[in-house]
């Protein structure tokens, strides 16, 4: 699929891309998404034994059918340090590159990281959909920040995630007697929209499935490097 072309470079000094993550975040739209989903594209990200590149898996996963769609991988340079609430410039390069490569345009984009639950607002599932231009959810399997009260323990509960005053996601219950994910806005969604389609999309397993599978096949491709 066809990308809007990048607003900004990717190497930059990790002051620089705070000071962007803050001008970034005033883009993000928290709006219905509407139209029924069908089409829920996951990514997850791993890197080599070396750190040296980034692997990402991209599946499309057809929600009413409940199969896989696509699969694609991209492997670019990591060419961004490891600093802690920056990880999006190491990981989304990969990630925009195996969205690229699917011939099929997704309702929804579902990443294994934060969205608004990220101290500047401006996690990897922000950072990508605003980017791409397409509606974004941000499904982590543990909390960057922010503070919660456990959910109950059965599946469909949730608890506010807040910062402050601040409303940043949601503790939510995917699985009975299972531990919770951290649901968050990416981009052109509200948070509400976020928890359904997480919950919609988790069958037997915790993690939802787009995710869940895009681990599975970035293991596999980051094994083969």
């Amino acid at each position: 699929m066809k990308l809007p072309r990048m607003p900004h470079r990717w190497q930059m000094t990790p002051a620089s891309a705070i000071r962007l993550q803050r001008k970034l975040a005033g883009r993000v739209s928290q709006t219905p998404l509407g139209e029924p989903v069908r089409y829920v594209a996951g990514a997850d990200v791993a890197f080599s034994s070396d750190g040296a590149r980034c692997v990402a898996g991209m599946v499309l996963w057809d929600r009413m059918r409940r199969n896989v769609v696509e699969e694609r991988v991209a492997v670019r340079p990591a060419r961004f340090p490891y600093v802690p609430g920056l990880l999006s410039f190491r990981e989304a390069p990969s990630v925009l590159a195996a969205l690229r490569k699917l011939r099929a345009t997704p309702d929804v984009l579902m990443l294994d990281g934060q969205g608004l639950a990220h101290p500047r607002r401006m996690g990897l599932a922000c950072h990508v959909g605003i980017l791409a231009d397409l509606p974004a959810v941000g499904c982590a399997k543990s909390r960057l920040c922010g503070e919660l009260i456990e959910p109950a323990s059965t599946r469909g509960s949730r608890t506010d995630l807040t910062d402050g005053d601040e409303l940043i996601g949601a503790v939510v219950r995917t699985r009975t007697n299972v531990r919770w994910v951290i649901v968050s806005v990416g981009h052109r969604v509200t948070l509400d929209d976020a928890v359904a389609l997480v919950l919609a999309c988790c069958t037997r397993y915790r993690l939802p499935e787009p995710t869940r599978l895009a681990h599975r096949l970035v293991t596999r491709a980051r094994a083969e490097l």
